[in-house]
């Protein structure tokens, strides 16, 4: 029997693990609002994968953030977000586009609708930054689990 996908207009997904190096899933998405629901699914099945449950809040809601601001400020048609495990208990989680503006940490005062993202990014992450790309940008931010021995 035909796969579901096949006999309907779904896009095939494009979440992959890989095979070599560092262990990863990445998937392309729409840059729009709806893409965080997608972002937050992914992030949670790696972590639930690398049995990291404990990150699966933050790192929610942290892609959450990194995805809304890529579509708020981006300008292009897509984004693609990656959760990688570059240690056994260390997690990166980033959002590629193809905008080369790099993100602005703000002071938001009080009555301010947005400019909280990255404040809370940098208070829920061991850490956070942006790699420069030939064709944009990569913002990522890293979790730590507990160490497992």
């Amino acid at each position: 029997m035909a796969d579901l996908r096949e006999q309907t207009d779904m896009p095939q997904p494009t979440t992959q693990a890989r095979h070599t190096g560092c262990p990863g899933y990445s998937e392309t998405l729409p840059r729009e609002p709806e893409s965080a629901g997608r972002a937050r699914r992914l992030v949670c099945v790696a972590l639930a994968a690398w049995g990291l449950d404990e990150l699966a809040d933050d790192g929610a809601l942290i892609v959450s953030e990194l995805v809304s601001n890529t579509v708020r400020h981006a300008r292009c048609r897509s984004i693609r977000v990656t959760v990688t495990r570059p240690e056994p208990s260390r997690v990166r989680i980033g959002v590629v586009d193809k905008s080369k503006r790099l993100p602005e940490l703000r002071d938001p005062r009080r009555g301010d609708e947005s400019g909280r993202g990255l404040v809370l990014v940098g208070a829920l992450a061991k850490d956070w930054g942006t790699d420069h790309l030939p064709w944009g940008k990569r913002v990522w931010a890293e979790l730590h689990g507990e160490e497992r021995g």
